[in-house]
């Protein structure tokens, strides 16, 4: 199991109280939504963006081949 680090932040107070609603719905702990949250921040942020020069060479191949994809495409 990896360790745990303790940490301090401020939360806005409604989505603080909705987190905790949540977590006693659930029959879970703050602390495993919270785990849960920053866990879906990262994989989203991840998966979301893809590298720079991947998106040029993209662009670039566009650019450069629209004909054929537009004939590719019917």
């Amino acid at each position: 199991m990896t360790p745990r680090v303790k940490f301090a932040t401020r939360v806005n107070s409604e989505i603080l109280a909705k987190i905790r609603g949540i977590a006693a719905g659930e029959g879970r702990q703050l602390q495993a939504l919270v785990d849960e949250a920053l866990a879906d921040l990262i994989a989203k942020r991840a998966a979301g963006h893809p590298r720079p020069h991947v998106m040029e060479a993209y662009a670039s191949s566009h650019r450069r081949y629209t004909t054929l994809y537009k004939k590719l495409a019917e």
